[in-house]
């Protein structure tokens, strides 16, 4: 009668790595320079996660960013004729639900499936 069951989930929240870039990220929308800080922190901390489910999240999220910094860059710019405010609007989104969903799997100590992909 003894069945397998699966351990119980750690009460409480879990700061890895992964967990605190993802976090900094989502504040980047209120206090901008977390951004940056999260993605020098994602750099720094990759070779640390080097084969870890950790590794796949950080890749994640340096995509993420260079990415959004690119894509905010064009987005600048062509807001000056009005056709850049969608695509400033789109890369909030497209980055809060990024940082979202790497969140949660990093509180489930998943991976990122594919973590080179541009969406999500």
């Amino acid at each position: 009668m003894a069945e397998n069951l699966p351990d119980p989930a750690t009460p409480g929240f879990d700061f890895n790595k992964a967990t605190i870039v993802s976090l900094l990220y989502i504040a980047g929308f209120v206090v901008g320079i977390t951004g940056l800080v999260g993605f020098i922190l994602a750099l720094v901390w990759k070779d640390d996660v080097a084969g870890t489910w950790e590794e796949s999240h950080l890749q994640f999220h340096i995509m993420t960013f260079v990415i959004g910094f690119v894509v905010g860059i064009i987005g600048g710019i062509l807001s000056f004729v009005l056709i850049g405010i969608p695509i400033l609007l789109a890369l909030a989104v497209w980055i809060l639900v990024r940082s979202v969903l790497a969140l949660l799997k990093a509180q489930k100590h998943e991976p990122i499936a594919d973590p080179k992909t541009w969406l999500f």
